[in-house]
């Protein structure tokens, strides 16, 4: 076997995100590169943009990426991997998405839409990819488990100050205590 040849990866998707019509962001989540600043992010995906735009392929090769793309009334899902990765699987993963968020949604897929349900979309997302490695491209199992995620209340009912204490380790005795002692500061 030549050196020359890559060693397989887990790590397939190296971005994820949701454009509106004029390509502006309404979600993105990068898995391969930290230091890249948001201005680098919405750069790139401006230049994505605007080179998918106005074609009706699924599947571009733009600086040394495999980029596969799908759109829908005011919407635009790109799936983004490396040049050597396998477009069906980047393909399996846009298809996912975008199917289990259509059933999440009951096929009202529009920016409003996906703008008032981004707790699901954060969900659906993370049920499909892990750190740039793809978990599920079954999109049944991905809206019921997001279903069972949000009817449960685990994060329907919670706060993002409950959401990310929990991140963060914290107890919610914690976090109740800290809002306590600010509301009484601000009654004084």
């Amino acid at each position: 076997m030549e050196s020359s040849a890559m060693e397989p990866s887990l790590l397939s998707v190296k971005a994820i995100f949701i454009l509106d019509a004029d390509g502006e962001r309404i979600f993105s989540k990068y898995y391969d590169n930290p230091h890249l600043t948001v201005k680098d992010e919405k750069t790139f995906e401006k230049n994505v943009f605007s080179k998918t735009q106005r074609t009706e392929n699924e599947i571009a090769l733009l600086d040394g990426l495999t980029v596969v793309y799908k759109s829908i009334v005011d919407l635009h899902f790109y799936v983004i991997g490396s040049s050597q990765e396998n477009e069906l699987m980047l393909v399996a993963v846009l298809n996912c998405l975008f199917d289990s968020l259509s059933q999440m949604l009951r096929k009202n897929l529009e920016k409003r839409t996906v703008l008032d349900n981004m707790e699901g979309v954060l969900l659906a997302v993370d049920e499909i990819v892990d750190g740039g490695v793809i978990l599920e491209s079954d999109p049944q199992q991905v809206a019921q488990r997001v279903a069972l995620k949000v009817d449960d209340g685990s994060l329907s009912e919670q706060t993002v100050s409950q959401q990310i204490a929990q991140k963060l380790g914290m107890k919610g005795n914690v976090l109740q205590s800290a809002k306590e002692q600010i509301k009484w500061s601000l009654l004084k």
